[in-house]
């Protein structure tokens, strides 16, 4: 088999040979929704021994590592199989699926294709034959008494996710609501349709953290929300809890203990009660400040919510082993160049990141002149404007949003000011 290239049809198998390791690789060109591909480790029943050999986009590998998944980008998924180590194993087969996350079915799923490579195999399967399914088998690489082979299966079920993960042993739960079925895809129940949007952000955010080579990472992660008078419109519209759900994801994939902190402020600063991806829904209005005298007050005063962040993780909380990563919204307005300027001087030898997103067309004063602020021990501090948050893709905000964070990660480690 030294140099083959085989093809497969539905039904037929290739043998692997003596191959140590493969890696089997799923690309579609354009599909409905997005595909939540997974492989289920099962034993000689068809069914896994417990839900941690159930490998998917939140639990990309098994215990003891024979399996990982990468997802490279938004159109690929990879398994690196260590078959040589499944060999002294309890699992039979493994088998390759996806579900779609969303409307349509396996039919409408354009360029669809499996390809397992190892050092002298290369075998590809085109899936051509799919029709009204949500849920699809790709493959499965089983035993064989001439060793490991893989089988083209393209078989489809219907009805999603439970009758695929059932089938393989994986206990699915439902939610009281008939309206929103839910699924347990590793021992807890599926989230709601918005929570399926978090996890389908993770993905992304995944990605951008490999590509810039820190997605092992562990931050204090804090989202700082501007609560200015003239910020109304996007409250209202629903744009301020989205962009807060797309960076929830990032602190979901990187915060040291799974809870983003959250501070809005206008005249004055407040704290709002700590969140993570299990009770996010509709939390912008629901700890939305009362504006207006006497309460956080109308304009911008940027300097005072800089002020109480650094006290809480530089005297309440301080870690310098974990650094802290901040991001800031603001739509402009404003004014305080000196006291920001002095405050992120002043805090450039600890280790606090500042991400400032600007939003719409305004004035950002000195936020737009970061790179020339002089006086820091280490560049601290990024800032970037979009004219439309809701028209900036996921991923290139997460590639702008993580754009100067690994290079002062670098800089505050070798400064001994970050310790690891």
């Amino acid at each position: 088999m030294n140099g083959s290239n085989i093809a497969l049809s539905t039904g037929a198998n290739a043998p692997f040979g003596k191959e140590d390791t493969v890696r089997v690789t799923i690309t579609w060109k354009h599909a409905p929704a997005e595909l939540d591909v997974s492989c289920f480790m099962v034993g000689a029943d068809g069914k896994v021994s417990s839900d941690d050999y159930f490998i998917f986009y939140n639990q990309p590998a098994d215990p003891h590592g024979h399996v990982r998944l990468q997802r490279p980008n938004d159109r690929t998924t990879e398994f690196t199989v260590a078959l040589q180590e499944l060999e002294r194993t309890g699992v039979e087969k493994c088998v390759f699926a996806a579900t779609l996350d969303g409307p349509g079915t396996f039919a409408d799923v354009v360029g669809c294709s499996l390809t397992a490579q190892g050092k002298q195999s290369h075998i590809t399967y085109s899936i051509t034959e799919a029709t009204k399914e949500t849920s699809l088998v790709f493959a499965e690489i089983y035993r064989h008494t001439s060793g490991f082979k893989l089988r083209a299966v393209g078989r489809g079920f219907n009805g999603g996710l439970k009758p695929l993960a059932e089938a393989h042993g994986v206990t699915v739960e439902e939610t009281e609501s008939p309206a929103a079925p839910s699924a347990n895809k590793a021992g807890v129940k599926e989230p709601s349709p918005v929570n399926g949007r978090i996890n389908l952000l993770k993905q992304k955010v995944q990605i951008s953290l490999q590509k810039k080579q820190i997605d092992r990472e562990k931050a204090r992660v804090a989202v700082i929300l501007d609560a200015s008078a003239s910020m109304a419109k996007l409250y209202s519209k629903g744009t301020v809890q989205k962009a807060f759900e797309r960076v929830l994801a990032v602190s979901a994939c990187m915060d040291d203990d799974g809870e983003m902190d959250v501070w809005f402020f206008a005249d004055k600063a407040k704290r709002a009660p700590s969140v993570t991806e299990r009770d996010y829904e509709n939390y912008v209005k629901r700890n939305f400040p009362e504006i207006g005298y006497g309460n956080i007050g109308f304009g911008n005063n940027e300097p005072e919510v800089i002020e109480d962040i650094i006290l809480k993780y530089t005297k309440e909380v301080p870690n310098e082993t974990i650094p802290t990563y901040i991001i800031f919204f603001s739509d402009g307005g404003v004014y305080e160049t000196k006291k920001i300027s002095k405050l992120l001087i002043k805090c450039s030898k600890t280790p606090i990141f500042w991400q400032f997103v600007g939003l719409g067309h305004a004035d950002f004063g000195v936020l737009e002149k970061l790179d020339n602020l002089r006086g820091r021990v280490v560049d601290n501090a990024d800032f970037f404007a979009l004219d439309d948050i809701e028209s900036v893709t996921d991923a290139e905000l997460y590639d702008r949003l993580l754009n100067e964070f690994p290079g002062w990660l670098k800089q505050v480690r070798a400064k001994g000011i970050l310790r690891s």
